[in-house]
């Protein structure tokens, strides 16, 4: 046997299968830098671009009206000898204070001037009503499932099911939300949504789309609880479903709510379902603005995803629209960013609170 001067014989010593096992090692290495400099960059791209809507020369630094106001159309002209970049009310005020304006001809740019305060909404909606139809679902469905439900050829091809359904492309659901939701449901004869897109069409689109995460996740967390709790208190005479709720939901709910998050990033991500059940490229009122209670729920939103959809790629590019873009972009990622760290926040606490 040799030993490396200095070495001693519990030394390991140098082959060919380390030098393997090092490569092997520094490739995986490499590749998993490689994927966080790529997401990185992205990142920083989007934060870099997106500022430039967001942030100002002058006090107070943030453009507070890509925040609260609608989208408007941008008209660029130049008047007087100085260039004007104005939204359309402003351009509207502008041309009423200064009448001579209206003969100068204003290149315009469609969804590049005002905000994105209807988008931000939208949004919003469409994922706590859609998160909270999954949610409750799945749960449902998990505890069936894992609590009540005999282990058979049936309840196997339910399983088999739901994990196909997690594969199904999201243009599928949202054809499917489409034609059932906006088309063909009926209710007792009745067009129960309209033949139009709407809020509640969204959220059962979306919920759908998110359902298998939800029922795969939950069903995990609830087998992570141990028997004896099950069993400790059934011999201590409670019924099958007060054991439920009080000695296995709420230790499974950390685990239940972690795949609340990863819903939450594929439904706020989500165009396709949405551009078929619920989007509206631009709506002048707010979903609060109805004139019945009822009304909230059938009626459509704007959305970011949509927004950045339609600005990216429907309408002519330029460095305006370029601006507008990315700083969606970046209120895309902090609204997302600040939902799923509700989550967290959320998750943690129930963690601490039920741990064994």
């Amino acid at each position: 046997m040799n030993i490396a001067a200095g070495g001693h014989i519990f030394q390991s010593q140098p082959n060919a299968a380390r030098r393997w096992e090092h490569a092997t090692f520094w490739l995986f290495r490499a590749a998993t830098y490689l994927v966080l400099g790529c997401g990185l960059s992205v990142f920083a791209t989007i934060v870099f671009k997106g500022t430039r809507a967001l942030v100002k020369p002058e006090a107070p630094f943030i453009n507070t009206t890509f925040f609260t106001d609608a989208p408007e159309t941008l008209y660029v002209f130049t008047f007087e000898g100085k260039g004007y970049a104005q939204g359309d009310r402003e351009h509207r005020a502008f041309i009423a204070a200064h009448p001579a304006a209206a003969r100068v001809k204003a290149e315009s740019y469609v969804y590049s001037a005002g905000g994105i305060f209807p988008c931000i909404v939208g949004t919003f909606l469409l994922v706590v009503g859609s998160m909270a139809i999954a949610l409750t679902l799945g749960v449902c469905a998990a505890i069936y499932l894992n609590e009540y439900a005999r282990d058979g050829a049936f309840i196997r091809f339910v399983r088999l099911a739901i994990l196909n359904l997690a594969g199904v492309p999201s243009i599928v659901f949202g054809l499917f939300g489409f034609g059932m939701f906006v088309i063909g449901f009926k209710v007792f004869g009745v067009q129960f949504f309209g033949w139009n897109v709407s809020l509640a069409a969204g959220w059962f689109t979306l919920a759908f789309m998110v359902l298998p995460v939800v029922i795969t996740a939950s069903e995990e967390s609830l087998k992570a609880v141990p028997m004896g709790f099950r069993a400790g208190s059934l011999a201590l005479g409670a019924t099958k479903w007060q054991t439920i709720r009080k000695n296995v939901l709420p230790y499974a709910l950390p685990g239940i709510l972690t795949s609340s998050i990863l819903g939450i990033a594929r439904v706020a991500g989500e165009t396709a379902p949405i551009m078929f059940t619920a989007a509206y490229v631009v709506r002048d009122k707010l979903p609060w603005d109805v004139a019945k209670v009822s009304d909230f729920f059938f009626q459509g939103v704007m959305a970011l995803p949509y927004h950045i959809y339609v600005v990216s790629s429907k309408i002519p590019q330029n460095e305006y629209t370029e601006r507008v873009q990315y700083g969606t972009a970046f209120v895309f990622l902090l609204v997302v960013a600040l939902i799923a760290a509700t989550s967290i926040l959320l998750r943690n606490k129930l963690r601490s609170r039920y741990q064994w």
